[in-house]
């Protein structure tokens, strides 16, 4: 770490004088569990038992509480199989039951494979199967979907945890040496969604994310997004080394999560842009607590960077990333009021390069593939497949253009590029400019085979603006052949649990 690493640090109220008990405590902790889910509420526990680390619907627990039902409930599943490697499915909403399975499964030595709570029992059997998950720990609502996806594997729910976690008598494992492996899932948002296993974070990536997000130590953050996906995930881990308190809630309501901001006077917000979306439309409570909006997980709308920043003043974080890469970009509230399409500049230790066919780093203003390097990059995925690579750099998949002043613009996925009658075309920029439209509530661009052309855009509008008017609208800011060829007024766009449209079901 140098001193800029400890300058962030400080900053974020990280680098704090600590009781030697404590100290000792918090060491031993990482010592027994090493950088795993276990040990963030263990050296909690340790450094500051008593601070509230959770509050969900079913109401609040402490650091300490934390760590100790989940000593109890890694003993319980311990009986039910789980081992040093064995590969545990997690299948639950936002809440209680979510946290204490991981942790549990991590202090037992399993691996953790999180579930997409929006999958189909086809997708989920699939999953499953590559994954080879031989144990399943699930909210009950998900009992019916897993009882032919989950055949012959050992099933518990997070209810019947719950009620282990104060009857039990049981305690942990001996220590196992054992990393925990955590599999996150891809969005599917083109086929099956993939695994990417990750082994844990360093201080690295810690001082990463904060040297663009002001996030501070034991503050309350509410995570509006999934924590089983890698955005609300990474800050729920993120939360437990910061000491913070999170406000999880089971199902997204955005009167009820403003709600939740005002009552806990929560100085951080995590979301997703579909709900960045509806909170500006539902705001009213009273928010001013808020330093921090962090918003990620898809492309950000120009549009409603502007009306966020317009609603709730100058905290709008936008990150942009995958799963694969993790965190590539931060756009600060300045930079998004001066360009709201913008996805800002790299973390401190970040490595992002904008290449062309050959592989050589392309000049400012001009566009090429982008390249990530980063602490939390993915080893590849579970089934042998991976990204591209290039000098240990990895492909997010999209196409982009660093400008003269070291702001990077998302221009879309590389596979999405259209040529129309030989001029290169990107959907995102086409959707950014019909959103701007207020007659629009949501749009996607898919592109179809065209006899004259070679390709044709195809526009999913939610709205009630007229063809001839968003036609017009498009000519005017981009250019005649940006302009859809035929547009598709719909009710509602498919998304899946992350607020990813599904493209594929509009095709």
């Amino acid at each position: 770490m140098d001193l800029d690493g400890a300058k962030v640090l400080v900053r974020a109220g990280l680098l704090t004088p600590v009781r030697p008990d404590r100290l000792l405590g918090m060491a031993l902790a990482v010592a027994r569990w090493g950088l795993t889910p276990a040990t963030g509420y263990a050296a909690g526990a340790a450094r500051h038992p008593d601070r509230v680390a959770l509050i969900d619907d079913e109401g609040s627990l402490t650091y300490r509480d934390i760590d100790q039902r989940t000593d109890r409930l890694a003993g319980e599943l311990g009986l039910r199989g789980v081992g040093v490697g064995t590969p545990v499915g997690l299948l639950a909403r936002n809440g209680r039951g979510f946290v204490e399975a991981a942790v549990a499964i991590s202090k037992a030595g399993g691996d953790v494979l999180y579930l997409n709570t929006g999958s189909a029992g086809g997708q989920l059997a699939q999953v499953l199967d590559r994954e080879q998950a031989t144990v399943i720990v699930h909210d009950a609502e998900f009992a019916d979907l897993l009882s032919e996806a989950g055949a012959g594997r050992s099933t518990v729910t997070t209810e019947e945890l719950g009620r282990l976690a104060e009857t039990s008598e049981l305690g942990p494992p001996p220590k196992t040496g054992h990393t925990t492996r955590l599999v996150i899932l891809t969005s599917g948002t083109t086929g099956a969604p993939r695994g990417a296993a990750r082994s844990g974070a360093s201080i690295d990536d810690v001082i990463a994310m904060l040297s663009r997000i002001p996030l501070h130590a034991g503050e309350p953050t509410v995570i509006a997004c999934p924590v089983f996906h890698a955005w609300g995930l990474g800050h729920l881990a993120l939360s437990m080394l910061l000491g913070s308190t999170v406000i999880l809630t089971r199902r997204f309501e955005p009167e009820q999560v403003l709600k939740l901001v005002e009552e806990h006077t929560a100085t951080a917000l995590i979301v997703v842009p579909v709900m960045l979306d509806l909170l500006v439309k539902a705001a009213g409570p009273d928010t001013s607590s808020l330093k921090v909006i962090a918003s990620s997980g898809s492309a950000l709308p120009g549009d409603l960077a502007t009306r966020t920043l317009e609603t709730f003043g100058p905290v709008l974080y936008n990150l942009y990333g995958s799963t694969e890469v993790a965190y590539a970009a931060v756009a600060t509230p300045d930079e998004l009021a001066k360009d709201p399409k913008t996805a800002g500049r790299p973390p401190l230790g970040v490595t992002l390069r904008v290449v062309d066919e050959g592989g050589q780093d392309c000049p400012p203003g001009t566009a090429g593939r982008l390249f990530v390097g980063s602490g939390l990059a993915f080893g590849g995925y579970t089934d042998g497949s991976d990204k591209d690579r290039l000098d240990g750099l990895i492909a997010t998949g999209d196409l982009g253009v660093i400008g003269e002043d070291g702001l990077l613009t998302v221009l879309g996925r590389d596979d999405d590029m259209v040529v129309i009658g030989g001029e290169n075309v990107y959907p995102n920029q086409v959707e950014d400019v019909l959103l701007g439209h207020p007659g629009v509530r949501d749009v996607a661009i898919t592109a179809a085979e065209d006899p004259s052309y070679g390709m044709r855009l195809i526009a999913h509008v939610v709205g009630d603006a007229s063809e001839e008017e968003l036609k017009g609208l498009v000519r005017d800011k981009l250019a005649r052949f940006a302009v859809p060829r035929e547009f598709r007024f719909l009710d509602e766009l498919p998304r899946n649990a992350t607020g990813k449209v599904l493209k594929k079901d509009l095709a």
